[in-house]
């Protein structure tokens, strides 16, 4: 679920929640933040797989035809 906050900016872009909570799990996990890892490699050891791939339903049904009818995948 995407995470809901006063102050900030709207954000009118496809597949907005699911890409903000991808971010933030990865900049939150401990690979990052305790091993001083870069994201890219945590995502290398399999980090945040469930929203990884979440965010990549969401984009792909962005090109299949078959989501006028559906609606996007995601959040």
């Amino acid at each position: 679920m995407p995470k809901y906050y006063e102050d900030k900016e709207e954000d009118h872009r496809a597949c907005a929640g699911v890409r903000e909570d991808f971010k933030a799990c990865l900049l939150q996990h401990d690979c990052v933040v305790k091993e001083g890892k870069m994201p890219s490699e945590c995502l290398k050891e399999g980090h945040c797989k469930a929203l990884q791939t979440s965010f990549f339903e969401c984009k792909r049904s962005m090109l299949d035809a078959r989501s006028r009818f559906r609606g996007r995948k995601g959040y």
